[in-house]
This record gives structure tokens, C-alpha cells and sequence, in this order.
């Protein structure tokens, strides 16, 4: 369904030359001569780059409907990672093109949402905090207290992160997965 721009707002799914875009901000301008027109920030749904365009008063583009769905990270095999979808508990298979970094802080059970178009798998978004275990780095030292120290650790997804000095193997962190960073010891 083609709509105008004056039915723009933060949220809207647009479809743009085959590529599913959200809109991320909108500035309607009424400008004193000349026609109105709207800026807008958009997000490409599949690989999150951010793009800024302006959009006159007799341009008009397609609604995408994107549908979300929470899923349930079951296992990995051959780079493709098997999910679950919680309402209808289907399986599905996404490729770890589509992860992306997001692949690497995976752990089993954990709850993402994923977002579809015409079935087709767009982005998968973990929640911002996770929680994993250290199972290898190098033996802290007491009273190493250096301020800003940090050294790699293995979690139990297999990826590397950078953690305090003051963490040991099996100490339970908090992780952001936007930066796949350090956040806090969790007892």
C-alpha cells in the first residue's frame, strides 16, 4: 500500500528500491516559498546503516509490513543457528550472514526477537544485557587494582572480551551485546 508523506512517524516500515527501511526520526518543513517536504533518518532493517532522505510533498512509497516474532535460541550447526519461534514452536534456521557479530554471544535459551519480511528473516535483536560465564583467562591477582586494566577472557559462547583484572574463571559477568563489552561482575 503507497502512502504519502504526510503519514511519515517514527516506526514506520517503508519498502525503497526492494530494501525494507524504519523510520528512526522525521522533520516535517513547510518552508515560506516552494512546496513542503520531509526529512527522515531510516535504518536499513537488514544491516542497521543509517541513511538520510528527503522526500517532497508528491513522492510516495510502499508500506512494508514487518512482522516480530520471539524466538529461542536452540543450537548451532554449520553456520546456521536454529531458533524457535515461541508462539507456534516452529524451528528455523538463520544464517550466521544474518547474525552477524550478534552470532558470537549466542548462548542456549536465550530469548531474541526477530523481524520478518514476507517470511524472509530481516535482523535478529538480542536483548542489550546478557549474562555469561568466564571459562578461561589469566588468574587475577589480589590487590591488582589498576584503574582502566583490563584483560581478554574467553565466555562460554566462545567469544572474547575484554574484563577487569579483578575477574577469575567462573565469575558471572554482565555483557552489553551492542558492543559485546564488559558491564559488571554478577554474583
Amino acid at each position: 500500500m503507497a502512502f504519502s508523506i504526510n503519514q511519515f512517524k517514527v516506526g514506520v516500515t517503508i519498502l525503497m528500491d526492494g530494501v525494507v527501511f524504519q523510520i528512526m526520526d522525521t522533520e516535517h518543513v513547510k518552508p515560506a516559498k516552494g512546496s513542503a517536504f520531509v526529512r527522515t533518518r531510516l535504518k536499513n532493517m537488514r544491516t542497521g546503516n543509517l541513511l538520510d532522505r528527503t522526500f517532497r510533498g508528491q513522492d510516495t512509497v510502499e508500506e512494508a509490513f514487518v512482522e516480530q516474532k520471539k524466538l529461542q535460541y536452540l543450537y548451532a550447526a554449520d553456520e546456521m543457528y536454529h531458533f524457535m519461534d515461541q508462539e507456534n514452536y516452529d524451528q528455523l534456521a538463520i544464517s550466521s550472514d544474518v547474525l552477524g557479530e550478534n552470532a558470537r554471544l549466542l548462548k542456549d535459551n536465550l530469548e531474541v526477537l526477530g523481524f520478518f519480511y514476507q517470511n524472509q528473516v530481516l535482523n535478529i535483536v538480542m536483548p542489550n544485557f546478557i549474562e555469561l560465564t568466564i571459562v578461561e583467562t589469566e588468574p587475577g591477582i589480589k590487590g591488582d587494582t589498576a584503574k582502566g586494566a583490563n584483560k581478554p577472557a574467553k565466555v562460554e559462547t566462545g567469544a572474547a572480551i575484554l574484563v577487569p583484572l579483578f575477574i577469575n574463571i567462573g565469575d558471572k559477568i554482565k555483557v552489553d551485546t551492542r558492543t559485546a563489552s564488559y558491564v559488571e561482575r554478577v554474583n
